[in-house]
């Protein structure tokens, strides 16, 4: 946060844009918990109505049974006989709203119809009105057509509790029983109403619950009698003119009112929407939970209610905290606009000109003063400024005099140095030139002259060693080859080649044999890797006794840096480079390696690491040899150990043709 307008329209702003939120958020919070319990309480009081509607129905069919049963017609329907009395309570039944209506004599009253508490109750001189549940069975001795009635096929409910039920064929009936005694007639007088399917009974209950005024209207009540947790009446929907009949309640619901017995106040999923519900537990005559009694409104108008006041809140804030920024700002541009144009000042500066200023602010206070200062300072900067330049400009020119002189003088230095460097080699291969022939070469007569004398002694019989003595005579041939190419080396220019097209393969186990007996007297393991790949190895072209050279020193030099018992390992595979075929050997040994920051330096001449032992040629004349072959050696470190030599050759098609070939003719 740089600019100083925006840090202190933060600061104002704060507690208006941090703590006001924060105290909404708290009284919104609040006030849904406040209105989420008046919707409670709301549902808890029709849920009370409801109940006492219930217990009204109760208490008026048990009034009605009782003024029945001590009424003068009764009693004269009574006199007349059993015909009389089924007609006249038949006549009484549809008034009363009743499904059934029969009178019982003592002896009817056997189990199991005497079993019932209601009836149990008035045979002792109690009228009683309660809940109970008649099977199929019972529904059909009473009257045939209200077993079809109470009949409910279960429809799969989501988050009910699972059921292996297809058909609810139980009756939730309210029971009525009421005592007679009269002129000698002793028994029970007894009624029903089946709930199942029992339209006019919810529609009642929800006209009384929610259609109490205009306010009531507009709550979308529900109202809902369960079997259990089936849906046996109610005026919830399953469709827009579909009642949702045989529909189950959720098992958390279920547990809770009928596992457990307790109301349920609170929002539920109710069919295929969320109401705010009231959830009464209702017990039979025996004191047993048989099924539930339903109020309960739609929660979205309230939801949505809750959401306008919560979005009518924000855009009050919203457009409380838009509107005081703006009116900041104007009554801050009067010290910003100043602090602005000093700022803009300095960024011209930063960027090379020194010659911004910020020139009459129009203002005589601590702000027009720092703006006058800060004009005198960049004025006295100006003029350092040119001054330094000054002596800037001056001090290059003297600089790039004497780099120039320097660089002379350097390049000088650096030839002279390569010129004695050169001299010194030459010098030194010279000499190592004489000695080498001087000492070698006598012996070498001597060796060919007495090999000479041999055969002639011998005559016939020299064809015995033949093999041994023409053996005598490549190996002093190669030895003279050996003090010519050290020759070469120091006057390259005087010899000339003789190149042939060859197979490298025959050439390196030639080579192993030539040096068999150091690799027999450190026990080194061999191990040969010819033609690996898919195309086979081209023949390449070289002289064999300089590549025979190359590759013996190679050899020896691996088991030198082994010191002992190793595995030397020689690999041979076809490979291209810069897009031509060749050949690829590798020597590579199980030794110490090479150091990192000699890698570089093992082709230099007279590089040896065998102090006292070699002359540091080896690997020199090496890299010379297969240059002029127009191939490449290198060197590296294996990573589990030990050094790798790779001698790459062009193909004999992609050869170069050295002009010193004809020479060599």
């Amino acid at each position: 946060m740089k600019s100083v307008r925006l840090r202190l329209l933060v600061l104002a702003l704060l507690p208006l844009a941090v703590l006001m939120p924060l105290l909404l958020t708290l009284a919104m919070a609040r006030w849904n918990a406040d209105y989420d319990a008046v919707l409670i309480a709301k549902v808890e009081s029709d849920l009370r109505i409801a109940e006492q509607y219930l217990g009204h129905l109760q208490t008026g069919s048990a009034e009605s049974l009782r003024s029945i049963a001590n009424s003068t017609a009764f009693q004269q329907a009574l006199a007349k006989g059993p015909a009389a009395v089924r007609s006249h309570l038949e006549a009484l039944r549809g008034d009363l709203e009743l499904d059934f209506l029969e009178y019982l004599t003592l002896a009817d009253l056997t189990p199991p119809l005497g079993q019932w508490p209601v009836i149990q109750a008035a045979t002792q001189g109690q009228r009683a009105s309660q809940i109970d549940i008649f099977t199929a069975e019972d529904l059909a001795n009473v009257a045939p057509h209200l077993a079809d009635q109470a009949r409910i096929p279960l429809i799969d409910t989501e988050a009910a509790e699972p059921t292996s039920r297809e058909v609810e064929d139980r009756g939730m009936v309210l029971h009525t029983a009421a005592p007679v005694a009269l002129l000698g007639h002793h028994g029970v007088l007894r009624g029903g109403r089946l709930l199942n399917r029992n339209l006019g009974f919810i529609d009642t209950l929800n006209a009384l619950v929610y259609l109490g005024g205009p306010a009531e209207k507009n709550r979308q009540g529900t109202a809902t009698l369960f079997l259990e947790d089936t849906r046996i009446s109610t005026n919830v929907r399953l469709f827009e003119d579909v009642r949702a009949l045989g529909t189950r309640v959720s098992a958390v619901v279920r547990n809770k009112v009928l596992g457990e017995g307790q109301t349920w106040l609170n929002r539920a999923f109710v069919v295929n929407d969320w109401y705010i519900s009231g959830y009464l537990p209702l017990t039979d005559s025996y004191g047993t939970r048989v099924g539930m009694l339903y109020v309960g409104f739609l929660e979205a108008p309230y939801t949505a209610a809750k959401r306008n006041a919560y979005w009518t809140i924000v855009a009050v804030f919203l457009a409380v905290l838009v509107l005081s920024a703006p009116l900041f700002l104007w009554l801050a541009k009067g010290i910003f606009s100043p602090l602005e144009r000093m700022s803009l000042t300095m960024k011209r500066v930063e960027r090379g000109d020194l010659a911004a200023r910020n020139g009459n602010i129009g203002r005589q206070d601590e702000i027009g003063q720092v703006a006058r200062h800060l004009d005198s300072l960049l004025d006295q900067i100006q003029e350092r400024d040119q001054r330094l330049r000054d002596w800037a400009g001056e001090l290059n020119q003297r600089v790039d005099r004497r780099t120039i002189e320097l660089r002379a003088a350097n390049e000088k230095l650096e030839e002279t140095f390569k010129q004695l460097v050169m001299s010194e080699k030459l010098a030194s291969i010279g000499e190592i030139t004489a000695g080498v022939a001087h000492e070698i070469n006598n012996p070498v007569a001597v060796i060919q002259g007495n090999v000479d004398v041999m055969r002639m002694t011998l005559g016939p019989a020299a064809k015995e060693v033949g093999t041994e003595l023409d053996l005598i005579d490549n190996q002093v041939m190669r030895i003279g080859a050996i003090v010519g190419r050290l020759l070469q080396f120091a006057r390259p220019s005087e010899f000339g080649t003789f190149e042939e097209s060859l197979d490298l393969a025959p050439l390196v186990s030639d080579c192993l044999v030539l040096v068999d007996h150091v690799i027999s007297r450190q026990a080194i393991q061999v191990e040969k890797q010819f033609d690996q790949g898919t195309q086979p190895v081209p023949p390449v072209r070289i002289d064999p006794g300089e590549l025979q050279q190359v590759v013996i020193n190679l050899i020896l030099n691996a088991a030198q840096a082994m010191e002992g018992p190793g595995l030397l390992r020689l690999s041979l595979e076809s490979s291209s480079r810069d897009g031509r075929d060749g050949a690829l050997l590798t020597v590579a040994d199980t030794g110490c390696g090479i150091a990192e920051d000699n890698l570089a330096a093992v082709f230099n001449p007279f590089y040896t690491t065998k102090l006292g032992e070699g002359t540091g040629l080896g690997l020199s004349i090496s890299q010379t040899l297969i240059q002029r072959a127009g191939g490449i050696i290198t060197a590296r470190n294996r990573k589990s150990g030990g050094a790798a030599f790779s001698i790459w050759l062009p193909s004999a098609q992609n050869a170069p043709i050295e002009a010193s070939n004809k020479a060599a003719e």
